[in-house]
Order: C-alpha cells, then sequence, then structure tokens
C-alpha cells in the first residue's frame, strides 16, 4: 500500500469544513463532556474538522490530528485533493447490472428451455454502441440499460448534457473491465472487446480512442466489402481465442455481408473450482423432475458443508450460494420448495427483491446438504427483437438511428445483436463463457438443511466486490 502523502493530506484539510462540537471524534476533554456529534450527521466524516468548545485552553489539543483524518480518508482522496465516489458510482453502475439482467431474464423466460446468457457480457457490446450513439437513440440505450440511474454523487443535483452523463457511465465501465481482467491464482475470468471496422468507412478517430481507452477494447480494420467471409472467420477466432474455445462460429456463415461496416464483439471466460469441492465418489444417478408427472436421469453431486443459505418465505424458495476458491465468486441458486414452484419465483423476481434475498437478513451460515446436478448448457440468442421489444428500437432502423457519435454522419444503423453462451458445471466446478455481437421474512433455521436440487432452478455466478452479475441461467432439464 502507498504512504499517504503527508503534504497532499495536509493542503486538502484546508479545506474542509470546521465545525463547533463538545468533543472530536475519538478523543477526551478534561471536563469529560459526553460527544455530541449531531452537527456531523450532516457531512461525510471525511469533510470534518472538529473544534473543542468544552476548554478554549485546550482547544489546540482537540483538534483532530493528522492521523485521525488520514484513517477517515480513502487514499484516493488523499493523492487527487478529491473525494473518492467510485464505490456509490460503482454500486449504481451493479443496480443497473441487476435491473437489466432480470429484464432481459422475463423476456427469455417465455421459452420453457434452459436459459443461459450473461448480461455482463450484453451490457458491455450495447455500452460501446451507446458510446457513439447521439440523442433518442442514445437516450433509448441508456433507459433499458438503466444508465439514466446512474447518479455521480459529486455533481447530484446539476444538470449534464447527454454526453457528460455517458461519459461517467464509460469512465465506470473502464474500472469494471480492469477491476474484473486482474489475474487471480484461483480462478480464470476473462472479459475482452473487440471492434472490427470496415477499412474504406470513415470512423471518427475520437470513437476508435475513446472504445480502445473506456473498453480496454482490441481495434482492428477489416475488408468486409471485398473479403466478407475472412472478415467474419476472423472474428471468430478472436471469440474462440478469448472463451478458452468454448464459443464457436458466433457468426454462421452468410450471417455478415458486403453492406457490414462495423462489429462490436464481447467476449467472456470464466473458469473456477469450487471452495469445496463435491467428491465424485458421491455421485450418483437420479431422476430430475421436470414436472410433476415426467423425470429425466442426471448425475446427482452431493456434499454437506456450511453454507450461507436462507428460506425465502414470500415466494416460497430457498437460496443457497456456493463460493468459488478464492471466495471472490460465488454461484447463487434459487430452488423453488415444490416442483412446480418456478413460474411464482420468476413472477416475483425483481432486482431488489435479489439483494434483499442475498443479504445478511436472509442467509446465514448453515449445515446444509447439498445436491446438486452436473449440468451443460450451451446457447445461442438473436438479440434485436427482444431488444426491440425491451425498447431500444432506433438503433435499429436505417432512418431513426443516430450513431453519428461514431461516424460523425448519420447513416449508420444496427443489423444484428448476436448472443452465444457456455456453462458447464461438474464437481470440481463451473466453467462458462458467453459472447456477444453486438416483503421478507425468514424461518428459525435449524441445525441442518436440505438443498436438493432435484426440479428446475434460477442460478447465477456474481463477482462480490463488483456485485456484477456475470451469469444468469435457468435449468429446466440439465
Amino acid at each position: 500500500m502507498r504512504a499517504v502523502d503527508t503534504k497532499c493530506l495536509s493542503q486538502e484539510i484546508a479545506k474542509i469544513s470546521v465545525i463547533k462540537s463538545p468533543i472530536p471524534r475519538g478523543q477526551s476533554c478534561p471536563c469529560n463532556t459526553q460527544p455530541n456529534f449531531s452537527q456531523m450527521a450532516a457531512l461525510p466524516p471525511r469533510a470534518v474538522k472538529v473544534d473543542c468548545t468544552v476548554c478554549d485552553r485546550r482547544k489546540s489539543e482537540h483538534r483532530v490530528t493528522l492521523q485521525a483524518v488520514k484513517s477517515s480518508y480513502n487514499e484516493s482522496d488523499a493523492f487527487t485533493g478529491v473525494p473518492d465516489h467510485t464505490k456509490v458510482t460503482m454500486s449504481s453502475l451493479s443496480e443497473a447490472n441487476s435491473k437489466f439482467t432480470l429484464d432481459l431474464y422475463q423476456q427469455l423466460r417465455k421459452s420453457k428451455d434452459n436459459i443461459f446468457f450473461s448480461p455482463e457480457s450484453i451490457m458491455s457490446a450495447l455500452a460501446m454502441l451507446y458510446l457513439g450513439a447521439r440523442e433518442n437513440t442514445a437516450q433509448e440505450i441508456e433507459k433499458v440499460l438503466h444508465f439514466n440511474e446512474i447518479e455521480d454523487d459529486s455533481t447530484k443535483g446539476e444538470k449534464k448534457t447527454q454526453v457528460e452523463k455517458s461519459g461517467n457511465v464509460h469512465q465506470l465501465f473502464q474500472k469494471l473491465l480492469t477491476e474484473l481482467n486482474k489475474p487471480s491464482d484461483a480462478y480464470q475470468l476473462k472479459i475482452a472487446n473487440g471492434v472490427y471496422a470496415e477499412k474504406s468507412f470513415q470512423f471518427l478517430q475520437e470513437y476508435m480512442n475513446d472504445v480502445k481507452k473506456f473498453y480496454l477494447a482490441d481495434v482492428e480494420s477489416l475488408d468486409f466489402l471485398n473479403a466478407t467471409e475472412g472478415s467474419r472467420e476472423k472474428i471468430n477466432c478472436w471469440v474462440e481465442r478469448h472463451t478458452n474455445e468454448k464459443i464457436k462460429n458466433l457468426f454462421p456463415n452468410g450471417s455478415l455481408d458486403r453492406d457490414t461496416v462495423l462489429v462490436l464483439v464481447n467476449a467472456v471466460y470464466f473458469k473456477g473450482q469450487w471452495n469445496l469441492e463435491f467428491n465424485k465418489e458421491f455421485t450418483r444417478e437420479e431422476k430430475f423432475w421436470l414436472n410433476k408427472n415426467e423425470s429425466q436421469s442426471v448425475q446427482m453431486m452431493y456434499q454437506d458443508n456450511f453454507f450461507n443459505f436462507g428460506m425465502l418465505e414470500d415466494v416460497q424458495a430457498k437460496i443457497l450460494e456456493i463460493p468459488y476458491r478464492g471466495q471472490d465468486l460465488s454461484m447463487i441458486v434459487l430452488l423453488p420448495n415444490e416442483v412446480d414452484g418456478l413460474q411464482e419465483l420468476e413472477d416475483k423476481l425483481t432486482a431488489e427483491k435479489l439483494k434483499e434475498w442475498m443479504s445478511p437478513h436472509c442467509m446465514n451460515k448453515t449445515m446444509v446438504h447439498v445436491y446438486f446436478p452436473r449440468f451443460k448448457v450451451e446457447k445461442t440468442y438473436d438479440l434485436r427483437t427482444t431488444l426491440e421489444d425491451m425498447g431500444i428500437r432506433r438503433v435499429f432502423s436505417p432512418q431513426g438511428a443516430n450513431l453519428s457519435g461514431m461516424s460523425g454522419s448519420q447513416n449508420l444503423a444496427v443489423s444484428k445483436v448476436v448472443h452465444k453462451s457456455f456453462v458447464e458445471v461438474t464437481e470440481e466446478g463451473t466453467e462458462a463463457a458467453a459472447a456477444t455481437g453486438v416483503g421478507v421474512s425468514t424461518t428459525s433455521l435449524p441445525m441442518v438443511e436440505n438443498f436438493h436440487c432435484d426440479h428446475p432452478f434460477l442460478f447465477f455466478i456474481k463477482q462480490k466486490k463488483t456485485e456484477s452479475i456475470l451469469f444468469f441461467g435457468r435449468v429446466s432439464s440439465p
């Protein structure tokens, strides 16, 4: 950890507020007057310097010391002289991520099949599109992705232009992608963005620079006009390479043509071992009930250990957290109490409820007998119609799209958004990949609980530090 620059910190102290209080926080006064910090409640702790008004003769001794201010300061504040709002705004980005995840899931759940997608992948690809969108086109994207709900507390209340608001979003993605791509000995997680532009088309250099800066994207010029298939194969190879060959042929033969001028691609790959692995010797064949009348045979894994677990009385379901090695990432599983209880759970599923269910109020460390099926899901989605149903329409219209932030003109429109995903869960852990081209109550818990996943359930993989949902899915038939 870097040492705090005393000079820089001292300069910042000169700018912070001075209020009066009987006793400064953490210090004593000879008159033993009890501290009263009601005045301090309205100000952030790091923006306060307190003078003691009880003993004027000792006033200088009651000033907040450099060490006291230093301990209440975020290190980045001391170096930049600007309060660090990253945590607040990163939290609002994770809330946008959760809301978009469940909005999209409510669209995809109309199918009765297995579902698996990466909201992080889809949002990254659409955010690169948002970077070049303007006016109504940008407003539709930001509303569906909930970017319009992201606020920078440092400028709250100030009116901002569209570009200023979107700039904050892109900076947050830069921080998020940098954090998620940090190397780890405990698991493999990589998120990559690629931008492929027709070499004869004039794109704004500013857009190309910004997509590299904020989205850490690989930018390359291709000859879609004269070598369409070669360009398609090159993009597919990039996706394969960044997903450990789990996502192949993202763009199938004929999906790109001579009119293609820009392809935005995001690829996500995750491979993690369970913090506590399932013993293969305990895995056995067992029935998985598709509904009350139909079942199929699955390989059911088993272990008993302490996990975060909760009973969700409002939706008649259970929630379990299975951490991966390193415990930075976890799989959260939502299991209805009844074989046919999934629809009730889905109907009541919201981002707010999900956040509440994962809180300490609902989940406790409990000894749990866990029965969990081995499964593998591969899905491909053409998201154009889905996104149009959610409210992103103009960007697909040659007459209505405004992507002038990319080229300076309004002659661009999106033709398709393709998303392909893969997940495999075994005794050792999980391997997952994805790519995108453009009122709660708890019950008293007994000593041991059963969590028997022998009927349809929901699951998602979440990164704890950023609170980002990387993958979300439903298993109807393993």
